[in-house]
């Protein structure tokens, strides 16, 4: 069985067997590696260890302090990645967007937000989230088996059509990766949230992650991502890279 096919099958039997959103949404752990649909740390990520449980703990304390403050008048996702957090999701009113961005930027440890949330009439169907599930295991199936990009530390999530990706890449990487998913099926837009770093400081990280065998430590640190074109701007904006 091929690498695409082992990562796609366990999503298309959660979406075969979920008869409502709530159901599809607890399919979402089954999705290796992918910002919004992983559960545990990746062994050969370029965050450190550390890094990762911190965004981890940061993704936690904000679901939980969003459904406190809102209840059912949200459907949000939290990705974190280096302090960096995206949400997306639905919610029916801007003052609930505009207080959910603010409460995330409160949390301790973040560095900055990208507010994706989308204010609509009523949320998001079990079809659009089974869709949008069945998109990201495309575009982490395809990442995987695309040379030359480090898929492994690349988080994927997907809302309404529109994948966001985040990561610790070089230009190369981060361009290859956004225009290769740019090019799967359903696929409505790509933004890039990438914290951009040089060859050099990519190589030493991985080198790091080879020696500790596939665990990166609190001595490899990843480096603070370089300005200008392709970065991650410091408010945590987004580049969109349209479908052609």
């Amino acid at each position: 069985m091929t690498l695409a096919a082992r990562l796609i099958r366990p999503v298309l039997l959660c979406v075969a067997l979920g008869a409502s959103a709530g159901m599809l949404q607890g399919c979402i752990p089954l999705l290796i590696g992918g910002a919004a649909a992983t559960t545990g740390l990746v062994a050969v990520d370029r965050r450190s260890v550390a890094q990762q449980t911190d965004d981890k703990t940061i993704e936690l304390k904000i679901g939980a302090e969003l459904r406190t403050a809102f209840g059912d008048s949200i459907r949000a996702s939290i990705t974190v990645y280096d302090g960096v957090v995206l949400l997306t999701g639905d919610t029916i009113g801007n003052d609930v967007k505009a207080k959910a961005g603010e409460l995330a930027r409160k949390t301790k440890g973040v560095k900055s937000v990208s507010d994706q949330i989308t204010v609509t009439k009523e949320t998001a169907s079990a079809g659009v989230v089974g869709n949008d599930i069945w998109i990201t295991s495309k575009v982490m199936a395809t990442l995987a088996t695309t040379k030359d990009i480090p898929s492994r530390t690349i988080t994927v999530t997907t809302d309404r059509g529109i994948v966001y990706l985040m990561g610790l890449v070089t230009q190369r990487e981060g361009d290859l990766a956004a225009s290769t998913t740019a090019q799967i099926g359903g696929v409505k837009r790509v933004d890039k949230l990438f914290q951009i770093i040089t060859p050099a400081e990519a190589n030493r990280l991985d080198t790091a992650n080879r020696l500790m065998g596939g665990r990166l430590g609190d001595t490899a640190q990843p480096a603070a991502p370089t300005t200008g074109s392709g970065a991650a701007p410091a408010q945590g904006g987004v580049q969109v890279m349209p479908i052609q």
